[in-house]
């Protein structure tokens, strides 16, 4: 399953022009069917988007799959390690810790320097506390499928990842 979705995650990278934090922003903004500020300095707009779409993603009791690509990429391209949470956070409810990890592990294989930084940053609110009253995505009666977040074998990889690539 990791080396699937992976593999998916390499190939929507490989096709599309290199990405910035306002493309992905924007993206996300347009999922969500919110302008794109485009009256906001070109400077403040990425970071504007991002506040637009915070409660949106937590509010939602489901993201369609359109949405996790571009969720994780605005949160690895985020350069503010305070604020890639407002895409980290959403999609670990949405999609689970699991799978948001697994693609963060992705990002530090394959990405950019830079992606590689900004998973680094996002995987430390990949971690974040799951409560079923911040976020409707939980099922009824505040359960949800445990599987979905075991994430100790990608935690494992992670570790092994970060050592080899300092030796």
């Amino acid at each position: 399953m990791l080396d699937e979705n992976a593999a998916m995650a390499e190939e929507e990278r490989d096709n599309t022009e290199p990405r910035t934090f306002l493309t992905c922003a924007t993206e996300v903004a347009r999922l969500l069917g919110l302008g794109d500020a485009a009256d906001v300095p070109e400077a403040a707009r990425a970071r504007r988007l991002a506040h637009a779409v915070r409660g949106p993603l937590l509010e939602r009791p489901f993201l369609s799959e359109e949405f996790f690509a571009p969720v994780m990429a605005a949160a690895v391209h985020d350069p503010d390690p305070s604020f890639c949470r407002w895409f980290v956070e959403p999609a670990v409810y949405a999609f689970g810790r699991r799978r948001v990890m697994a693609s963060l592990l992705d990002y530090l294989r394959t990405g950019t320097a830079a992606e590689q930084a900004g998973a680094e940053r996002a995987w430390y609110c990949a971690h974040v506390p799951l409560d079923a009253d911040r976020s409707p995505a939980y099922a009824p009666g505040g359960r949800r499928d445990p599987v979905m977040d075991e994430y100790h074998d990608v935690m494992a990889e992670w570790h092994e990842t970060l050592r080899r690539s300092a030796t």
